[in-house]
């Protein structure tokens, strides 16, 4: 942390002390001018488990409109075979009393499933903005290392060219000393 230059914590308006560790990292990244950004899709998966990608396969598969669909078409041939076709030996007559149940015990294990992944989506988007704050704060970091860069430049091409202006106004003096004796 020592390497780190005293100017690009000031702009912190903290003391090294007082800024956290994800700052901390942050300078010594910038110090060591490496890269920050990564592929937070690839990263946050590598660390899943088999559920958690399965419940996103789920929820990916579940609130599809290829799902809906399929389902509405299962419904209406469910109904037609039970009250049309099968008029006498309905294995599931009217009021559909088999089919509610399966219904409902699909609606009691996607649910939760959907939640899970619902959560499992609440904390990529937190993972992201925590990535999104550390490229932000690097590239803050670089620009106000830039500017640093170009003022102290500014500065000692200002200098050099007062330094000129001296020189030549000196030249200028002796010159004119020099036609009027």
């Amino acid at each position: 942390m020592s390497a780190i230059p005293d100017y690009v914590l000031s702009h912190f308006k903290r003391s090294s002390r007082q800024i956290g560790e994800v700052e901390k990292r942050i300078l010594e990244v910038a110090h060591q001018k490496q890269l920050i950004s990564t592929d937070t899709n690839a990263e946050f998966s590598k660390g899943s488990t088999v559920g958690e990608r399965l419940a996103d396969s789920i929820a990916r598969v579940g609130g599809s409109w290829g799902f809906i669909i399929s389902f509405l078409v299962f419904l209406a041939v469910w109904a037609v075979i039970n009250t049309i076709v099968l008029t006498t030996k309905a294995f599931d007559p009217y009021p559909f009393v088999f089919l509610n149940l399966i219904l409902s015990m699909l609606a009691a294990i996607q649910a939760p499933i959907i939640m899970m992944s619902q959560n499992r989506q609440a904390e990529r988007d937190r993972f992201e903005a925590a990535k999104d704050y550390e490229v932000n704060l690097k590239a803050e970091l670089e620009v106000l290392s830039l500017h640093e860069k170009i003022d102290l430049k500014v500065l000692a091409e200002l200098a050099a060219l007062r330094e000129d202006i001296a020189k030549l106004h000196q030249h200028q003096t002796q010159q004119s000393d020099r036609s009027s004796s």
